[in-house]
């Protein structure tokens, strides 16, 4: 018995891609924008084949199709899996954020190794489902927060966790995005004819139906980080980048214990605010100073003050990064740029070693050959989503410190607080609980 599109299977997992003499037949869900980037990046290894191509619009799968002409297309990712079952080993999953959790589970419960875009789901009890159903599937995965591998995020955590600017006081993360930057819009749009390439109801997938609206930034193919339905906003499209490096060089492996929005432009019932300050408190880790870990996170182009950090009292942070304030130091680390070091309000010009970069992309093709998990996988990148989206939930509730219990999932001081840890899905594309 099969149910598709995260049921359950009636067949176990199989582990993929073990034979070192085989080649690796890899499908993708979604094939432009990011997804071109992610799975040309994965065709460029010398191990994989592209099998199998899904874009719900059949206008922006035309340059894949033509370049692949061997691969099997569809417009659905459930009759890409179903028709092509026992001929994929591996899928990149990168669409709207909404289907993300969907396609995973979907793809984890036949055994196929999966990369998927960050954040790694929608909502926090997907992201659980994911983790959980990963683990349970003992594929290789890896969340596409490509910079996690960069030579600057890789240099800036070896830095810390060598102990640079001492145990870790307390961490600031920002980006210059705003939470409606992408559509420009604050309320829904006037409904126009659904393109005839594009399959709106399967785009829709999870979500309660809405009609289409036309134009590029609305929803698809850019717009729809904006839409609470569909995206995260700033915080959902750069968290997982902007505070990888913050989860990797300070080992944390803890839930936050509580997280509050103090700060933001206001919402309304479709879009997110175009400003957040959100504060996330971890319980400590031996990296860090004390027995809690402050984590603030600032978008909308808002910067923390650097002001008594350790540096010199006029120096500009970047548009997007952090800033580890330590003990004996401060690290700035900007978006994609090179670590910068201060002690003493000066900056540190003899800077130690640094480390190369790694492909993100081959690491995870490496992976499926070789049976290791390379880092940044689910188990990593769960957690990570988590947090993320955790204060995507204090931004609904600005001013409330929501209390969280991670083993129990749900907020221990505020009941209404938990509505939005899950959806309610659209009938018919339901995801199912991991066992």
């Amino acid at each position: 018995m099969q149910m598709i599109g995260g049921g359950a299977i009636g067949f176990p997992a199989i582990v993929r891609g073990q034979n070192l003499n085989s080649r690796v037949q890899l499908a993708a869900v979604g094939t432009e924008g990011k997804g071109w980037s992610d799975f040309t990046s994965m065709r460029t290894h010398a191990q994989v084949d592209v099998a199998g191509l899904c874009d719900i619009d059949l206008a922006r799968m035309e340059r894949a199709r033509h370049e692949h002409k061997g691969a099997r297309w569809f417009q659905d990712s459930r009759r890409l899996f179903a028709e092509m079952e026992g001929k994929i080993d591996a899928v990149t999953v990168s669409t709207a954020d909404h289907m993300h959790a969907y396609i995973t589970l979907d793809a984890l419960r036949r055994g196929i190794h999966v990369y998927c875009q960050k954040p790694l789901t929608h909502n926090v009890w997907e992201a659980r489902q994911v983790r959980l159903q990963a683990k349970k599937s003992g594929v290789i995965t890896r969340m596409g927060n490509q910079i996690h591998s960069h030579e600057a995020y890789r240099t800036g955590t070896k830095w810390i966790q060598d102990g640079q600017i001492g145990k870790v006081k307390e961490v600031h993360s920002w980006c210059a995005a705003t939470g409606h930057g992408k559509s420009y819009h604050i309320s829904r749009p006037v409904e126009k004819p659904v393109p005839a390439t594009l399959d709106w109801d399967t785009w829709l997938g999870v979500a309660p139906y809405r009609p289409y609206a036309g134009g590029h930034r609305v929803y698809h193919p850019w717009g729809w980080r904006d839409w609470q339905d569909f995206g995260n906003g700033a915080l959902g499209d750069f968290g997982c980048h902007i505070l990888d490096p913050v989860f990797t060089a300070l080992n944390i492996d803890k839930a936050p214990i509580s997280v509050q929005c103090s700060d933001h432009t206001g919402m309304n019932d479709e879009v997110w605010p175009a400003q957040n300050v959100v504060h996330y408190t971890f319980p400590g880790f031996p990296g860090t100073a004390g027995p809690q870990l402050k984590v603030t996170w600032y978008d909308g182009g808002r910067l923390p003050s650097s002001k008594g950090n350790q540096l010199p009292p006029n120096e500009g942070l970047p548009s997007s990064g952090s800033l580890f304030i330590g003990e004996t130091g401060s690290l700035v680390l900007p978006h994609v740029a090179p670590p910068r070091l201060y002690r003493e309000g000066k900056l540190v010009t003899e800077e130690p070693p640094k480390l190369p970069g790694l492909d993100h992309y081959h690491g995870w093709v490496d992976g499926i050959v070789t049976g290791k998990q390379p880092s940044d996988g689910f188990d990593y990148a769960g957690p990570l989503t988590e947090t993320v989206l955790l204060g995507n939930i204090a931004v609904r509730h600005r001013g409330q410190n929501l209390e969280w219990d991670s083993a129990n999932l749900r907020f221990t001081n505020m009941e209404e607080a938990n509505r939005w840890l899950r959806r309610d899905y659209r009938q018919g594309w339901e995801i199912s609980e991991v066992a």
